[in-house]
């Protein structure tokens, strides 16, 4: 049967291949559980930053990953009687990995293909957040606003959050970022930087840091 005919999941069988055949750079290992999506390279890439025999069976923070990536491919069904019965089904679906597992991953927000998620719990990212390709995320991260109604990070590609780090208000997070555990980042970051503490500071090449916020003041 073609794969556009199989319906809302596509499930084969899970392969005993060795997670060195994986592929990083083409994220098209054909061996694991696959949701039929828009983009199937997405789910592929989310795999592959796993890079494990069984993930299913290893990481829970996984279960939350594979859901985001199937509510995204409901979002994108026509209009009719099959997308609402698939999103009635959706919502308990979400409720139950969210509650089991920690993990708030809506499926309105924006995130790139090779999401990496190591262990779970208090993991909360809120809906209008875009999050760029091959992003890692900690238990205890939390990436929102600061209040109500206010607006919500922007990250950008291969950004690397630590244990219980945060990111809130309407900031920008550069390319290549790295955020330490227990940081509070509440100004952008260029590409290529890295933030610790509470608040956070950039920290230099040279070992020397400042808060953003003084960095930002400087710059102007």
């Amino acid at each position: 049967m073609p794969r556009h005919k199989r319906g809302f999941f596509y499930l084969p069988m899970i392969a005993n291949s060795s997670a060195s055949k994986f592929s990083y750079n083409n994220c098209r290992h054909k061996n694991f559980l696959k949701v039929k999506m828009q983009d199937k390279s997405d789910w592929e890439c989310d795999l592959d930053r796993y890079g494990l025999r069984r993930p299913f069976l290893s990481e829970q923070s996984i279960w939350a990953v594979w859901l985001y990536r199937l509510g995204r491919r409901l979002d994108q069904r026509p209009a009719g009687l099959g997308k609402k019965w698939r999103t009635t089904l959706y919502w308990p679906a979400f409720r139950l990995i969210e509650t089991i597992t920690g993990i708030s991953l809506p499926k309105e927000a924006t995130i790139g293909p090779g999401l990496r998620i190591w262990h779970f719990g208090n993991i909360f990212i809120h809906p209008d957040v875009k999050i760029g390709t091959n992003c890692t995320l900690r238990q205890g991260v939390t990436i929102g606003n600061r209040h109500a109604g206010g607006p919500v990070p922007v990250l950008g590609d291969n950004v690397e959050l630590g244990a219980y780090a945060q990111i809130l208000g309407g900031v920008k997070i550069g390319n290549n970022c790295r955020i330490g555990a227990m940081s509070v980042v509440l100004h952008d970051m260029p590409d290529g930087s890295t933030a610790v503490g509470a608040p956070a500071r950039l920290v230099t090449l040279t070992g020397t840091e400042r808060t953003t916020a003084d960095r930002v003041h400087s710059a102007h």
